[in-house]
């Protein structure tokens, strides 16, 4: 029922007219509560307990005792919700995101600030009805980086944006090619390479797809179905190559976990963190390298001749690295995407707390712009009526972000001391060596290892932004 659901809501953002909105939001409760009653059902906990100290559950990295202490959790957690809350949720997330969408399109927040309102007061029953030790927002996080606290966060962010702040404004201003964004480069074209690169990368088409979405975004349906939605503009022809690098990433995790595990917590990601790392360092370690654009400028320039006969590569990938603060989180380049995360950080620990309104948000979010980036929205929908997490009740889930890019950084310089420099490989179209890397090391272990103990156990080193600051100073650092 679970990937029911998931499939519910890939339809309901690719293809389902707005007029469904409210029976699917119908059908997306009935299916919550029927999860929620079967996930709860006192007989799991009955066998549960039949298994908990079991030899078969002696060795805490076997696939049998991870299975048995991962489902506890999962028990333990989902006995708390009550059903009328889920439906609730999985009923006004549903309305809220149409509302959502129809804001955004008609630049009027005012519309979708009650549906702000309720998804977060609905979030703080969740959170209470959870329990937490420290804050409200530690119940939350919990769902996305099990273990992970607002305390930790805050500590990450307090070293990570006062070093990334003065390296924005090192680099503000800097020219920028504009030969590109007077030219358009027909989507159709654009789609058929992109989806060429995430097939060279490893994308298995036998057990995926690719689908045209208002963002972009992967979808896990059940084993053997991963779907990829990408975004293209005429334009911007890097912002829609870089997005399917980046989704491509997350569905090489989702097919690299062991398919025998499948429906089991050893057979599912360990953390939205370490997904989002898999996403971001294929986006940003891969595919913004001069050794990946030496394979695939070549093709690229004769796709689009007329467009880029006389455009070099340096000056191409000038354009694509180039670094400026922008409204867009995801357009956003990689020295500037974590402020974007500080921000969101900021304001929804505020919402959650109650110490911001919905109808404060818009003034809130141009003032936290001005503050980390110089810059500030000239409307709402360029604003806080961006990103679509919050009107589906993912609250906690931005943070998992910057987590994911503080991980690529420290995998893949693990991984160039596994293998060696990995570079050249990609200047050859070769990329197994890093893939079956990550496959061995991060992908096969599902949800074996929780997060900061899987990055430590295959870097040498707990979770921290040293190896992820290094780096960009390392690549954009002026002078």
């Amino acid at each position: 029922m679970a990937s029911t659901l998931g499939l519910l809501q890939w339809d309901a953002e690719i293809v389902m007219p707005r007029g469904g909105v409210k029976h699917r939001g119908e059908q997306m409760a009935l299916l919550a509560g029927l999860v929620h009653d079967r996930s709860t059902d006192p007989r799991i906990a009955e066998l549960l307990g039949d298994v908990e100290g079991s030899p078969l559950a002696s060795d805490p990295e076997s696939p049998e005792a991870v299975n048995v202490r991962e489902l506890r959790r999962e028990f333990d957690r989902e006995t708390k919700l009550p059903r009328m809350l889920v439906e609730e949720m999985a009923r006004v997330h549903a309305m809220s995101s149409q509302a959502w969408s129809e804001a955004r399109d008609n630049d009027d927040f005012k519309s979708f600030a009650p549906w702000l309102d309720k998804t977060f007061a609905l979030t703080r029953e969740k959170a209470d009805a959870i329990g937490y030790k420290g804050v409200r927002y530690d119940a939350l996080l919990d769902d996305y980086e099990q273990g992970m606290t607002t305390e930790q966060l805050s500590a990450l962010f307090a070293e990570l944006g006062p070093q990334l702040v003065p390296l924005v404004d090192s680099l503000r201003g800097r020219p920028m090619p504009q030969k590109l964004r007077s030219r358009a480069f027909p989507v159709d074209q654009q789609r058929i390479f992109a989806e060429s690169i995430a097939t060279k990368l490893g994308f298995n088409l036998d057990g995926g797809r690719f689908d045209d979405g208002p963002h972009p975004f992967c979808s896990t349906i059940g084993s053997g179905d991963v779907r990829i939605a990408s975004r293209y503009r005429t334009n911007s022809v890097d912002s829609g190559f870089l997005g399917v690098i980046h989704e491509t990433g997350h569905a090489l995790y989702e097919q690299g976990l062991d398919p025998a595990h499948y429906g089991t917590p050893m057979g599912e990601a360990v953390s939205l963190g370490i997904h989002e790392s898999q996403s971001r360092m294929w986006e940003n370690l891969v595919g913004r390298t001069h050794g990946f654009w030496l394979h695939f400028y070549p093709q690229l320039q004769s796709e689009f001749k007329e467009q880029l006969h006389d455009v070099a590569i340096d000056e191409f990938r000038a354009i694509m690295n180039h670094s400026e603060p922008g409204l867009i989180r995801v357009e956003a380049d990689e020295v500037t995407y974590n402020l974007h995360i500080v921000i969101r950080f900021e304001l929804e620990r505020a919402l959650l707390a109650g110490d911001l309104h919905a109808n404060d948000l818009p003034s809130a979010w141009s003032e936290l712009y001005q503050r980390y980036l110089g810059i500030t929205p000239d409307n709402d929908r360029f604003g806080c009526l961006q990103d679509i997490h919050w009107s589906e009740g993912l609250i906690g889930y931005f943070p998992t972000y910057s987590l994911g890019n503080v991980y690529s950084a420290q995998l893949f310089e693990a991984a160039e001391r596994a293998v060696g420099p990995l570079e050249e490989s990609f200047a050859a179209g070769e990329f197994g060596s890093l893939r079956e890397w990550l496959r061995e090391n991060i992908h096969r272990h599902g949800k074996r290892y929780p997060a900061p103990a899987l990055i430590e156990r295959v870097t040498g080193n707990p979770p921290n932004p040293s190896a992820l600051i290094a780096s960009l100073f390392r690549r954009y650092r002026v002078g």
